[in-house]
């Protein structure tokens, strides 16, 4: 169904933009109406003073963070992918690599922090590794859940025609488990960021983590919210660019286009 300028999905958009910007005028108001102080709640006027003041400054920052966190991103899909396709193609393998992967996926990352900082000290290496590690997980799990959910009766099909495993694997498994690993991807790379800011404010001297620190050392509130919209920002971005691919790529697994999913 095609988007018109009054069509339903229009009129569902421009709500959800109204939502948004309500949200803000709304958070506006309580600051102004309950006098917040500003060391507490700043207002988002100026948040975003502060932002288009010191945008030069952070920009640096934010190319630091943002490389980082997709350097580390796409070693996790890749590595993530990989593990994934085992795992869900091997029994043996699900029984052994998987409790292992949930064992260390429930350590919090910031006691992995210190360990990559004692290996590789501090900087832009502890950041990757700890994005790289904290994506790789619900990358996992979907790619073996997408291959373990595949159609037997396909497979079955395949194999009476002759196919080998990995003909059936790259031919209709893997396939059929794009869906899967595209909601992996949009957890992963919200996953990724936390990853890296988290390794930024302990072990960095650059990125958006580092000021945020160096922001709360000096009581510069409004600096610190503004990291914050920067990294909203750069997570809804990325988010968005995977649903477009999503839907370029697994349109037959979409809902429709008439659904709030779609």
């Amino acid at each position: 169904m095609k988007t018109t300028l009054f069509g339903p999905r229009a009129r569902q958009r421009a709500a959800s933009l109204a939502f948004i910007v309500g949200f803000f005028l709304l958070w506006e108001a309580a600051c102004v109406v309950f006098s917040i102080s500003p060391f507490v709640l700043p207002r988002p006027s100026a948040v975003l003073v502060t932002l288009v003041e010191r945008f030069p400054a952070l920009m640096p920052h934010i190319i630091q963070t943002l490389m980082t966190t997709m350097v580390g991103f796409a070693a996790g899909v890749l590595t993530g992918v990989i593990l994934g396709a085992v795992v869900g193609s091997s029994r043996i393998a699900y029984d052994t690599a998987y409790p292992l992967l949930v064992g260390f996926s429930s350590i919090p990352k910031v006691a992995v922090v210190p360990i990559f900082v004692l290996w590789f000290g501090s900087g832009t290496v502890p950041a990757i590794l700890t994005s790289y590690v904290i994506c790789i997980f619900p990358i996992v799990v979907n790619v073996a859940t997408g291959l373990a959910t595949t159609s037997p009766e396909q497979q079955d099909v395949l194999k009476a025609l002759g196919a080998s495993r990995r003909e059936i694997l790259f031919n209709i498994s893997l396939p059929s488990a794009m869906p899967y690993l595209f909601a992996a991807l949009k957890v992963a790379i919200t996953l990724a960021f936390v990853g890296t800011v988290l390794s930024e404010t302990v072990a960095a001297n650059r990125g958006i983590g580092n000021v945020m620190m160096i922001a709360t050392s000096n009581f510069d509130v409004p600096l610190v919210f503004a990291g914050l919209f920067l990294l909203a920002v750069m997570g809804v971005v990325l988010y968005g660019l995977f649903s477009l691919l999503e839907r370029r790529i697994c349109g037959w697994a979409s809902r429709g286009a008439d659904t709030p999913l779609a």
